[in-house]
């Protein structure tokens, strides 16, 4: 079922967008005017005008950006907040939507946990996608091998 969300259901989505990406995130990310796609009585993905915002990860209720969604992140998050940054050379894959190798990575928040979601980041600072943290901030930098961020959407240059 699609809707508009209820005021206590907007408030929840907030709280959440807050607890996972920091104080006043839910905001920006979740401004009035939006719809949500409801199934067994759970909200399932947040749209705005047309466009998703993020979908709702069953599991644990976390929010899983989409390409909009990664770039109003983007936008208010403060630099170097949840980001990885990869060289040049891999930066025009990962915004086709491969995975961010280790071996790529030039540098990550030190905050990063494993299956938090992150936003990839080109040297300059330009969004090329959002995914999933596979190792930590630390691991990310210091490791040379292995799988650091499995790309949900790529956004392409």
């Amino acid at each position: 079922m699609i809707r508009e969300p209820t005021p206590r259901e907007l408030l929840k989505l907030r709280a959440v967008a807050d607890y996972q990406f920091g104080r006043g995130v839910g905001a920006h990310l979740f401004p009035q005017g939006l719809t949500v796609v409801v199934s067994s009585g759970r909200i399932r993905q947040v749209w705005k005008e047309g466009t998703p915002l993020c979908s709702v990860r069953a599991a644990d209720g976390f929010l899983l950006p989409h390409r909009e969604g990664a770039r109003i992140l983007h936008r208010v998050l403060p630099p170097g907040r949840l980001r990885v940054t990869v060289a040049g050379e891999a930066a025009g894959e990962v915004g086709k939507g491969r995975t961010v190798f280790a071996r790529h990575v030039l540098d990550a928040d030190p905050g990063i946990r494993p299956r938090e979601e992150v936003l990839v980041v080109d040297p300059s600072g330009r969004l090329l996608a959002t995914g999933t943290a596979l190792l930590s901030g630390g691991e990310m930098k210091a490791f040379k091998r292995g799988k650091a961020v499995k790309v949900r959407w790529g956004i392409a240059p």
